[in-house]
């Protein structure tokens, strides 16, 4: 699945927060999770695949040890939120109710 314009301009967004493109620090970790956590709660899809080609072919990235923590907490924040997601489809289901 192609990335979305959406997504592109946050992926693009890291890119320009991010000051030292050789190592994350912990305040850009967070930032990062939530700019992964505001796509996904907008329904925006990303593919782990193309983030992490996104970032190869970006340029300015020459160190890999970020550009895999970057899709890591891409993949942590969509699997946490397709979880809480679950939870929340069960806990809405009215089944046990009269």
């Amino acid at each position: 699945m192609p990335l979305t314009n959406n997504v592109i301009i946050k992926l693009n967004e890291i890119t320009t927060m991010v000051e030292n493109k050789s190592k994350l620090s912990e305040s850009e970790i967070d930032e990062i999770k939530i700019i992964f956590k505001n796509l996904v709660e907008k329904n925006e899809r990303y593919d782990l695949d193309e983030i992490e080609f996104w970032f190869e072919n970006e340029g300015s990235w020459t160190t890999k040890e970020p550009k895999v923590r970057i899709v890591n907490l891409a993949n942590y924040v969509q699997d946490k939120y397709q979880q809480t997601a679950h939870l929340r489809v069960i806990s809405d289901d009215n089944c046990g109710s009269n």
